[in-house]
């Protein structure tokens, strides 16, 4: 049975009772917070034309998957905690389902084309401004972004076709884990859904953590050669990076675990589980960025001072030096 007349329960929300009112208040300012940051951020990397460098930009990429991210739950989650309302339509949950899904797979694809991205500043500097031209960060952009959502379009499609004979979901959202395990049986459709999405797991996580590790690799054998000096500013450019790439794998784990104990533990350690990945990651990254960087940080003091930037529209200069948006 599938289509519009299916509607999902979230069993979890039963067990919070009486902390309810106090999970909404520390979701509601955990999420505010991440929104005023992130978006803060945003609008540094944008108007200051000293940020308008690939690195920037695939950081302005990345908060803003962060934002869809957590936007895609949290609203509804603490809109179950308000209200008595415990349910989702079928097709409300596929669309959570999507989104928070894509998140996942374009954080860590945004992720892997900023690890090429730093390898190529500390090790190609002369060639840097010749490789990473406009129209190739333009290109790495729309790849990081369109394919992780493509492969995650496609596995929902497959996951809406599973005949389902249960309709109680013991989490505080939608996953596709969850929706697929709804199904009757272990069906032909069934076993290739579950094909496909390991499949898209080892393409769009498994993959870019990867690579990533193997950049840090070359850059940290690489970076033995230097000297002292050049190999600290190596560490230090890789650092902010290096640490939003920890934490979202850390989430990752904790995700992991979740999905496979989330019936035997506490209500609030299966909160914290589910919560993890698509709260702290995105709440973070403004702080690393904002403490580690020293181009960021010196944007953002020239902006308090003066309280004016110069912007300017997605070109190379003449010099090579910056890129910028419109």
């Amino acid at each position: 049975m599938n289509g519009s007349s299916v509607i999902f329960t979230f069993t979890a929300y039963k067990e919070i009772g009486p902390a309810k009112d106090v999970i909404f208040t520390i979701l509601f300012f955990i999420y505010l917070a991440t929104v005023v940051a992130n978006t803060a951020l945003m609008i540094l990397i944008y108007v200051d034309r000293s940020l308008h460098k690939p690195m920037y930009i695939f950081l302005f990429s990345l908060i803003f998957d962060g934002l869809i991210g957590s936007t895609a739950a949290w609203p509804k989650v603490m809109g179950h905690l308000a209200t008595d309302i415990h349910s989702a339509s079928y097709e409300a949950c596929l669309v959570q389902t999507f989104f928070i899904t894509s998140y996942g797979g374009c954080i860590y694809s945004m992720l892997t084309v900023m690890a090429y991205d730093r390898y190529v500043s500390i090790f190609q500097p002369l060639l840097y401004h010749t490789i990473m031209t406009p129209h190739k960060v333009r290109v790495l952009l729309v790849v990081a972004n369109l394919l992780p959502v493509g492969l995650v379009l496609g596995q929902i499609c497959l996951t809406s076709g599973i005949p389902l004979c249960r309709y109680s979901i013991h989490k505080i959202f939608c996953d596709n884990l969850s929706v697929s395990n709804l199904g009757c049986s272990q069906s032909t459709h069934t076993l290739v859904t579950n094909l496909y999405g390991i499949c898209t797991v080892v393409f769009i996580i498994v993959l870019p953590i990867l690579l990533i590790l193997l950049s840090y690799l070359k850059i940290f054998v690489l970076s033995s050669r230097l000297s002292a000096d050049a190999r600290k500013k190596a560490f230090a450019t890789c650092t902010p990076h290096l640490l939003v790439f920890l934490n979202i794998s850390l989430s990752l784990l904790f995700a992991v675990i979740y999905n496979r104990i989330t019936y035997y533990v506490p209500i609030e350690v299966n909160i914290f589980l589910s919560s993890h990945f698509i709260l702290v990651p995105p709440l973070f990254h403004p702080i690393i960025y904002g403490m580690k960087n020293h181009d960021i940080r010196k944007s953002l003091s020239k902006i308090l001072r003066s309280g004016s930037v110069v912007t300017g529209c997605l070109t190379q200069p003449k010099k090579s030096t910056v890129f910028v948006f419109s």
